[in-house]
This record gives structure tokens, sequence and C-alpha cells, in this order.
């Protein structure tokens, strides 16, 4: 009954006395996997993939090319974003610590990084443009 009680009301997992050292150091990594699930940091789009990690472009048919610090900041707001619109006010308040008087800069930023991951940085096909809202970095799923 009061393992019961404690799963309803909101409890992860249940433990009971006596218990293996072993087994809750593996209950704690189990929370722990669910809690901070390894995120690949390579993200992979339409023409390229980005790892993030060691901030380089791959694009197809071309030499990788890096990402600068700023470059890579927003990209990685973008992907924890994936497939989500981001505004402009939020990319630059995460970026430059106001929402105010950095657009021109963000915009700048973001055609830099569209010739680092488009083919035809012209019509981008990975970082849109979405009028009015801000942008959508479109990720594709991992297998």
């Amino acid at each position: 009954a009061d393992r019961l009680t404690g799963l309803r009301s909101g409890a992860d997992d249940y433990l009971t006395k006596p218990f293996s050292a072993q087994e809750l150091i593996l209950r704690i990594y189990a929370v722990l996997r669910r809690c901070y699930p390894d995120d690949e940091p390579v993200l992979r789009l339409a023409h390229c993939t980005i790892d993030l990690d060691n901030v380089e472009v791959h694009k197809e048919g071309c030499d990788p090319t890096f990402l600068t610090a700023k470059e890579s900041e927003l990209l990685r707001i973008l992907a924890n974003n994936a497939n989500r619109i981001v505004t402009t006010d939020h990319l630059c308040e995460e970026c430059w610590g106001s929402s105010f008087g950095y657009e021109q800069s963000l915009m700048t930023h973001i055609r830099r990084i569209r010739e680092k991951i488009e083919l035809n940085p012209s019509k981008p096909e990975s970082l849109i443009t979405m009028k009015g809202l801000g942008y959508k970095l479109l990720v594709e799923k991992s297998a």
C-alpha cells in the first residue's frame, strides 16, 4: 500500500529496505538518464550536418567550415527549439542580453549562418524566416 501511495503521489520510483547500494546507484543513473538525456551534438539539416561541440559545418559538396562564437550560440538556441519558431526578441535577449537594438546584428549573423548551411542562402530550406515573428531551424529527425 505504501508503494502504491508513493507512486500515485508522483514518485518516479520506490526502493524498499533493506536495499543494495548497487541497486540504488543503478536507479539513480536511470533517473538521471530520464532527466538529462544525451542530446546528440550533431544537427542534421536538409543539406548539411552541424557538429555543435566542434562548431563545424559539413555542407554537401563543400569543405568543412567553422562557426563563430555568436553563430554557434544562435544555432544552439535554435537547435534547442528545433522545428519551432524562435522570436527575434528571444534570440536577441539570449545572445546580447537585450531585445532592443540588436535586430540588425541578428539579421547579419543569420545571413552568415545561411551562407554556411544552405545550398542557396537566398532560398533557405533549413533556417527559415517567419515574417514578423522570428526564425525556425528545420532539423531532420534522427532514425
